[in-house]
């Protein structure tokens, strides 16, 4: 059994057991969090349920792993001739999820 969920605006496709990164979330690690934004649940017997826009009756159980931030990316911005340059980076916060499981009502 699979689903596709929408969480922090991006889509992933997840089962029981996976791990998904996304963005940071508002949440203490060990917490559970329902991810109710189902938009397609395939099962086991090849029956597919397509949401118009999500699944009613459908959540995918999660817990906070952890929380994080990625590696640096550098940002590098110049004009030619005119001898401009900026150096920046970034790192970009995330919460990494573990799905529980996929309760279907």
């Amino acid at each position: 059994m699979y689903a596709i969920v929408e969480a922090q605006g991006r889509q992933f496709k997840v089962g029981p057991g996976d791990v998904i990164v996304t963005d940071k979330m508002p949440h203490e690690a060990g917490d559970q969090i329902t991810l109710d934004r189902v938009l397609l649940v395939a099962q086991d017997n090849g029956e597919i349920q397509v949401g118009s826009p999500v699944v009613p009756g459908v959540q995918a159980i999660a817990t906070v792993v952890e929380h994080g931030r990625h590696k640096k990316i550098i940002v590098f911005r110049y004009k030619a001739k005119s001898n401009y340059r900026r150096k920046t980076g970034h790192r970009q916060d995330f919460t990494k999820l573990r799905i529980e499981e996929i309760k279907a009502q």
